[in-house]
């Protein structure tokens, strides 16, 4: 059976809650679990101790028995010491979208007309004075 290490979410509505558990992973998020390992509770500020919950010798024992952890469990195990995350890359994260980037393109070339046109309309009087 496949088994994944997930966060089961509780609480009401904009007050939420979640335990950490073990399910299987074809049962629904706040479905049936085969065991619950810790808890995670978001409200509470970052450096709580009680903001994450962990049962350590739990945990390791799913763990060798082929057990999954989701990305978000993931970091509480590497912030526990009991897995290493890697670091994502994603290099084009910061790059405009090709509509961002033709708007700021358009924006440039209108500055750039403006500008343009600012200094001919400058240049004439002057030239119309020289005539004179």
């Amino acid at each position: 059976m496949a088994t994944k290490i997930r966060l089961a979410r509780g609480g009401s509505k904009k007050r939420p809650y979640y335990r950490i558990v073990i399910a299987d992973i074809r049962s629904p998020r706040d479905g049936r679990f085969i065991e619950k390992v810790g808890s995670y509770d978001p409200m509470l500020p970052k450096d709580s101790e009680n903001r994450v919950i962990l049962n350590v010798e739990r945990i390791q024992y799913w763990l060798g028995n082929g057990a999954k952890p989701t990305d978000r469990v993931l970091r509480f195990l590497d912030a526990a010491g009991l897995l290493k995350r890697e670091p994502r890359n994603n290099p084009k994260k910061a790059e405009l979208g090709t509509k961002a980037k033709e708007r700021l393109e358009a924006k440039r070339q209108a500055e750039e007309d403006a500008a343009a046109a600012a200094a001919e309309a400058a240049a004439a009087p002057a030239e119309e004075a020289a005539a004179e």
